[in-house]
């Protein structure tokens, strides 16, 4: 039953359902009619405004970065062979976001090319700090001290970018719930630019699978099938960390969805990459567009940020994940 619900074809059909909710559901409610309109027939009124220019995008934005997100988690998973590692808990995303918001806040930038670029070399940066952190207790770099240093650096981006805020109250004011995370109000060019190349990149990610699969073995089996392990590792996780620091730039630093949707898609029992990379991606975004339909109504008639809404899914998911695996981590 289970494969049933994970296989491809099921989760296209909840996708699509979830995307048509997204369009329909909000602070105020659309008929279908309308919805129809206003994509097809628009007549520059109140509601096809909202419909097209707003809910559209922010469909877009939640199905791209949702996708993304959870493949970056599952090649983190699969280089590391290590089940806990995810964007957000190995630092990256925070110090993404950390970059963004220095660059805004003390160097004034502006321009979403230069913010999105300042966003992959926070996130390379932070991914380069984990390894270096890690590395200094011991040689052999284990799951349970790349987890700990990663969060140590993330708590470290995270308290950084806090204080270039509280100095900059007009930088606050316009951070302040990117912060958090979300796909609402974001901006349409960069959505334009974004969401294709995050497309690209996450189908690009399947040409990975044979070598996600060589790296799940041991070192020598690896090198055995011909796979330069370091050299992997490096491309592989500099891929991951770029894909993970355009959603960033795109949404802000929304967490666990890399970590809960390849945990999503592993219940049908092992399988292949070349099957679980696309499973992956599509419970990437049902999860996404769950968490922002559910975050318009929380505390309605405000919007609870999506990060928050991920938080509240992901924290116990995490925490049993730690329980189930603490002895293996040890």
């Amino acid at each position: 039953m289970i494969r049933l619900l994970l296989s491809s074809p099921v989760l296209i059909v909840f996708i699509a359902i979830l995307a048509v909710l997204s369009l329909h559901l909000g602070y105020r409610p659309y008929a279908t009619s309308t919805v129809i309109a206003a994509l097809f027939h628009p007549n520059g009124s109140a509601d096809s405004i909202i419909i097209a220019s707003l809910r559209l995008p922010r469909t877009i934005t939640a199905i791209s970065v949702g996708a993304a997100l959870a493949v970056s988690g599952l090649l983190m998973q699969g280089v590391l062979r290590n089940q806990l590692a995810e964007p957000g808990l190995l630092g990256v995303n925070a110090g993404a976001a950390f970059a963004v918001v220095l660059g805004l806040g003390v160097f004034g930038i502006t321009s979403f090319l230069s913010l999105t670029l300042l966003s992959i070399l926070g996130a390379l940066a932070t991914m380069g700090l984990v390894f270096g952190v890690a590395s200094a207790a011991g040689k052999n770099l284990s799951p349970i001290s790349l987890m700990l240093a990663g969060v140590t650096i993330a708590a470290l981006a995270a308290s950084m970018t806090q204080i270039i805020i509280i100095l900059d109250e007009a930088t606050m004011q316009a951070l302040l719930f990117w912060l958090a995370g979300g796909y609402a109000d974001r901006n349409v060019g960069l959505l334009g630019v974004l969401a294709p190349i995050l497309w690209l990149m996450t189908m690009c990610s399947y040409l990975t699978a044979n070598l996600l699969d060589a790296m799940n073995t041991d070192r020598d089996t690896a090198h055995g099938l011909g796979v330069d392990v370091p050299l992997m590792q490096f491309a592989l996780l500099t891929f991951a960390s770029v894909l993970a620091a355009l959603c960033v730039a795109l949404a802000g630093p929304v967490a666990f969805i890399g970590l809960i949707a390849p945990h999503i898609a592993r219940l049908s029992g092992r399988i292949a990459h070349r099957v679980l990379i696309p499973r992956v991606a599509l419970i990437g975004a049902a999860l996404s567009l769950i968490a922002d339909i559910v975050a318009r109504f929380v505390v309605a008639p405000q919007e609870m940020p999506v990060g928050a809404v991920l938080a509240l899914m992901g924290a116990p998911i995490f925490l049993m994940l730690l329980r189930r695996n603490r002895v293996r981590l040890a």
